[in-house]
């Protein structure tokens, strides 16, 4: 695990365009925070590195968001599903067949959703207004590298 205290969305966004470099086709990326912590944000970011040039929003009330990138980004926001069941109705396991990147806000909530191996990204706010700290938490070896890959590139923006 890495942990890092931002204080701005701008250098947010940056620590995210860095993650974004270091993602191949096939990761997954769950990200936990309260509402307003910053996921969307640190996604943009993410997004950015990916070389999407669309503008990335919150997908809260589609489920699922597809950019075109680098490769393809499948945005996804879990607040609003009620069950698993909601997902393979939207047909979720497809998704793992396209070779894209999955990133998703509050994939907490529908664990059975999250494959064994993947890099969590929990989101707490921090005592000033702009302050959050981020925790990277390496679900398997591959993340664990991003991970300390990161953290090499990332270590002194805190």
């Amino acid at each position: 695990m890495w942990k890092i205290n931002l204080y701005s969305p701008q250098v947010t966004e940056a620590v995210g365009r860095e993650l974004g470099k270091l993602l191949a086709p096939g990761d997954f990326v769950s990200f936990i925070g309260e509402l307003g912590a910053g996921k969307t944000t640190i996604i943009r970011g993410i997004a950015s590195g990916l070389e999407v040039r669309d503008t990335v929003s919150s997908p809260s009330y589609l489920i699922i968001q597809e950019y075109k990138g680098k490769y393809p980004v499948f945005h996804g926001d879990f607040y609003r599903v009620g069950s698993y069941q909601e997902l393979e109705d939207i047909g979720w396991e497809e998704y793992f067949q396209r070779d894209g990147i999955m990133l998703i806000e509050w994939g907490n909530l529908v664990p059975k959703a999250i494959p064994a191996d993947y890099l969590e990204v929990e989101i707490e706010q921090g005592l000033e207004a702009d302050e959050r700290l981020f925790k990277f938490i390496a679900h398997g070896k591959r993340y664990k590298s991003v991970v300390e890959e990161l953290a090499k590139i990332c270590g002194s923006w805190g």
